[in-house]
């Protein structure tokens, strides 16, 4: 083969080779035309009206993935007694850290130190605190001062909380109680869809609870402000709400927490309530509280 078959047969090569390269560069163009002016001439209009302006603060704000993600799945069991239906939701149980943690900062106080880690088993608890209407279903009378059926029950003792499980338990044939200490820490945290939100639910209190700065001084229905994680309601808020168990000092050492009654005349109150600071609607705030008191500021929610 002498040099000029040889340079002809460059030249072909070369030929053939530009063709290809010329369509590639045009195949790419294509989808970048395709997907550029429709989606980006389009979403113009979405982003001048409000209900495009909303997402976008929510979307900075940590608070909001929170509050979507109750309607995500949530495990509920749904019991009536006496005409009177309420809402239960299962806890997976797990290891979590209870007390002082870094997203309560400052706030947190002496009795809420040292953070520890807790496990806790499986567990039920109410999507709502006891309402007056279910109350009322049960015990046929209603202490609340506040009157509203979907509004909290509240102006209740300790004792008083014991009654109240023995003649639920009577008609439903369950096994309903207070939750324990770290049984509602670890609900109003989120339980193992935890987003370490200072609240339960947000970092914002205005938008998961009722407090002293936008009450009006007075209990709400439950379920008007945002859930949880869990899809649980008012854990930040409304009125406080009993634990079961004896106040205790926390230590640093691993705690399994244990269901069963622990003796001691003082309790704990947690969750805030409608004349509280924001600085008791966080989720380690807790407060020792004597068993006989009682106060329109204080109700309970069911476990099991």
């Amino acid at each position: 083969m002498n040099i000029n078959q040889i340079r002809s047969i460059f030249i072909s090569l070369a030929m053939t080779m530009a063709i290809p390269s010329t369509l590639s560069a045009q195949d790419a163009v294509v989808p970048q035309e395709i997907a550029v002016p429709q989606q980006s001439t389009t979403p113009q209009p979405s982003a001048t009206p409000q209900p495009s302006a909303a997402p976008q603060q929510s979307a900075s704000t940590p608070v909001l993935p929170v509050q979507n993600a109750a309607p995500e799945v949530v495990e509920m069991e749904t019991i009536t007694v006496n005409g009177v239906s309420f809402n239960m939701v299962k806890v997976s149980g797990g290891i979590f850290t209870m007390g002082a943690t870094e997203e309560q900062g400052t706030d947190a106080k002496a009795e809420e130190s040292p953070a520890h880690e807790v496990i806790v088993s499986d567990y039920l608890i109410g999507e709502t605190e006891v309402t007056q209407e279910l109350w009322e279903a049960v015990m046929g009378g209603n202490p609340s001062h506040f009157v509203g059926p979907q509004r909290p029950v509240e102006s209740i003792r300790y004792v008083d909380c014991s009654a109240f499980f023995f003649k639920l338990n009577y008609l439903t044939n369950r096994n309903f109680r207070l939750p324990t200490e770290a049984e509602w820490e670890y609900a109003a945290r989120g339980g193992h869809k935890s987003q370490k939100t200072k609240y339960s639910g947000s970092n914002e209190f205005d938008e998961v609870a009722w407090y002293c700065n936008n009450s009006g001084n007075e209990t709400h229905d439950v379920k008007t402000k945002a859930p949880n994680e869990l899809g649980l309601y008012d854990m930040s808020g409304n009125v406080d709400e009993w634990c079961g168990g004896a106040w205790r000092q926390y230590g640093p050492d691993l705690h399994v927490d244990a269901k069963e009654e622990e003796d001691g005349s003082d309790k704990v109150r947690r969750g805030g309530g409608f004349l509280d600071f924001a600085s008791h609607l966080r989720v380690s705030d807790r407060r020792v509280c004597p068993e006989k008191m009682y106060n329109y500021d204080i109700g309970l929610r069911l476990a099991e």
